[in-house]
């Protein structure tokens, strides 16, 4: 089955080479060149990747991320971008991306970031296990879906990811290295502030959520989720 992938970019000489690339591996292409009409597509087209260009002529690509989160986008986020500093990587990951691609880049780095992207998409169930916490947070791999109780708890793809492998090992210390291979691949190279960064934005969503669920971190080790205030 064809995945949809939106392409997010203003200039023609980038976008065309590219969007090329993706059909020829056999994915639904489409194409936007401005923020707030890349908002709207994603909410009413649901593609399974949006790969976007900071430098847009509207909106500033890290504003266009957080819109796309804000109005409930849960596919994955590929960031493309001249800007190379450790800061504006951090920003866009804090904001809701999942990779994060510096100009110049070879299209068969990008299509390998999208592969395994979607490997691990919240379009795609990696099994039909369901874990359910003593707090009674469930966490359902088939749908890709967290509730508690009737309420459910919007997560990205790596954030679900996350939260599914520490759920599976309760009580116990998941080491760093476990966590990176498992949700970003052994293959992947980026910094591993990626990780404390989705760890955060996790965080933040269980504590809103009131979920009795809280995630430690094991200072050199790696982090531990537990039941507790």
């Amino acid at each position: 089955m064809a995945h949809d992938v939106l392409v997010v970019e203003d200039e023609e000489d980038i976008a065309l080479p590219l969007m090329r690339t993706l059909e020829r591996e056999g994915y639904e292409v489409s194409r936007v060149s401005g923020g707030a009409e890349a908002v709207s597509f994603v909410i009413d087209e649901g593609p399974a990747v949006v790969i976007l260009d900071l430098g847009l002529p509207d909106m500033d690509g890290i504003d266009v991320c957080r819109q796309m989160r804000s109005d409930g986008y849960l596919g994955g986020i590929i960031m493309v971008t001249a800007r190379a500093g450790e800061l504006d990587r951090v920003v866009g990951l804090d904001v809701g991306a999942d990779d994060y691609l510096a100009k110049p880049f070879g299209l068969a780095e990008l299509l390998a970031r999208v592969r395994a992207l979607l490997r691990r998409s919240a379009l795609i169930p990696a099994d039909d296990t369901t874990v359910t916490t003593s707090s009674g947070l469930k966490i359902d791999a088939a749908s890709r879906r967290v509730h508690l109780g009737e309420r459910e708890i919007a997560l990205t793809a790596k954030e679900f990811d996350v939260l599914a492998v520490l759920a599976s090992n309760h009580d116990k210390v998941v080491p760093r290295e476990t966590l990176m291979n498992q949700v970003w691949d052994q293959n992947w190279y980026g910094s591993t502030k990626t990780l404390d960064v989705t760890i955060g934005r996790l965080r933040s969503k269980l504590e809103a959520a009131e979920a009795g669920e809280r995630v430690v971190a094991i200072r050199g080790v790696g982090f531990r989720l537990e039941t507790g205030s």
